[in-house]
Formats: structure tokens, sequence, C-alpha cells
């Protein structure tokens, strides 16, 4: 409780409840340093708002989000599973499900009383990206979806993963877990867009209040999708991932969002 986590301070910036108040607290230093924290989590969010859409109008309604903190600062009814449920509800379709798999146990225990309880078509498995041996053998994500059909993998904490051949290896273990047609997608922080004078301070307060966070270059994400086919536009900064009327814009400045995003199709 009284030390800061990405997936809280996410929330937090988002203006969610999920978080306490060192997150609050990280935030505010974020802002005072940099000024765009609260409008790059919101970014962040919409992106995965977007994604999440895309895929389900692509077909897609089996969804696995790992590390995402289960945002509560999306608005009522625009959650993730609640937008991949709307995308298929009506249609006749098969009803989107959802597991979200954390390692933080707040979450875990906010989502499992808050959203669980609503809906047969939602999971909350604990379960660290570090791990993801465990996280694909756990006994409710083999059950709980159908691993012979496309599944969408969403990993938004990259930056737990601070050697290179760690991520290649998630990256592959999802390749060879999920059937032709699936999709994987990436989030990753960069300092690429951070101004240079205000370079050192950031770096300095990243180091201080969340160590161990990687932070990535463009050249060094790309790297890491090596034969995958990327769905357009590709490899770009949040908001710049199929913008939509609902304000996909970050301060005015697609890299003041801090954050790359990429789909991908598992062939």
């Amino acid at each position: 409780m009284t030390r800061a986590m990405t997936t809280r301070v996410l929330d937090a910036a988002a203006g969610g409840k999920n978080n306490f108040s060192a997150d609050r607290d990280l935030v505010r230093r974020y802002d005072q340093a940099a000024s765009v924290t609260t409008a790059a989590a919101r970014a962040v969010l919409q992106f995965l708002v977007r994604v999440v859409r895309h895929l389900a109008a692509e077909g897609v309604d089996q969804f696995v989000v790992v590390g995402s903190g289960v945002p509560s600062g999306l608005p009522p009814g625009g959650r993730l599973h609640d937008v991949a449920a709307g995308c298929h509800g009506g249609s006749g379709g098969v009803p989107a499900r959802v597991v979200y798999v954390e390692n933080d146990p707040m979450v875990l225990a906010g989502a499992r009383a808050t959203i669980e309880p609503g809906t047969d078509l939602v999971r909350v498995v604990e379960g660290d990206v570090r791990e993801i041996d465990a996280i694909l053998g756990d006994r409710v994500v083999r059950a709980f979806l159908d691993w012979d059909r496309p599944v969408a993998v969403l990993l938004l904490s990259t930056h737990s993963l601070a050697d290179d051949e760690h991520v290649h290896y998630v990256i592959s273990r999802v390749r060879r877990a999920a059937s032709d047609g699936s999709y994987l997608s990436l989030l990753q922080t960069t300092f690429d867009g951070v101004p240079g004078e205000l370079l050192p301070a950031v770096r300095d307060l990243l180091a201080m209040t969340l160590p161990g966070h990687a932070i990535r270059g463009r050249q060094e994400v790309a790297a890491l999708l090596g034969g995958l086919a990327l769905v357009e536009p590709g490899l770009v900064w949040v908001p710049e991932w199929r913008p939509d009327d609902h304000g996909a814009a970050c301060s005015g400045r697609p890299s003041s969002s801090g954050t790359y995003g990429v789909v991908a199709r598992v062939p």
C-alpha cells in the first residue's frame, strides 16, 4: 500500500479508484516533471479499448489481458470486457470471453468482487507475465477459453521484462500456444518522446520510484516483433493506432503518450 505500482499508477492517472495514495502521489510527481502523465494514461486506456473493439469486429471473441490493472478509470460500460461483450452482443455470435491476468493483490480482490459475480464471461486469474508458462498452463486459462480457436493476448506489462531475451521467450510462447488467426498486442514505455532537457529528471524519477521498469526505444521494440505480421498502422505511438472520434490525441503530440503500441497477427 505504501509503494507505487505501475498498474495502479495508470489507474490513478486515468481517474480510477483501484489505487492508493502512493500511486496518486507518484502521478503528481510525474505531472510536475513532464506535465503529461494524466493525458498519457488516458491515451493508453483509449488504445486498449480501440484494440479490443477492432479485434472483436474482426471476429475475435476470446481475450487474455495481462497486466492491465483492470483499469477502473474507463467510463461505466466501457471497460475492456464490456467493449468485447458489446461488439458481440445481439449479433447471434459466440459471447465474448475475457480473462484478466494480474499479480497485484488489490486488483485481484477488487476485480473478483466487482466483476466476476456479475457475469459468467469474465475470469480474473493470478499471474505474472514473467512466468508466462504458468499463465498459459493455468487451469482456468486453459478451460475457460478454447485455444483451438483464435485468441487475442494483450500484454501490457513488457515494462517488467528488462531482459530482451525474456521478452522474446514470452512472445514465442504466446505464438506457440495460440491458434492461427490469433492476435498479440504489446505496449512498451519509452523515453523516445521526452524532450532532452527533461530526460535526466524523468529518468532519475523513474529509477527512484519504479525501479526495474524497462524502457525501450522504437528500434528495440521493433526487434522484438520479428516474424509477426503487424496490423496497420504497425508500431506507433498509442494515440496513432487507429484513432477514432472519441479523442485519441495526447496533449496534441502523440509522442507525449510515452508509449508505443502494436497489434500483430499470429500466422
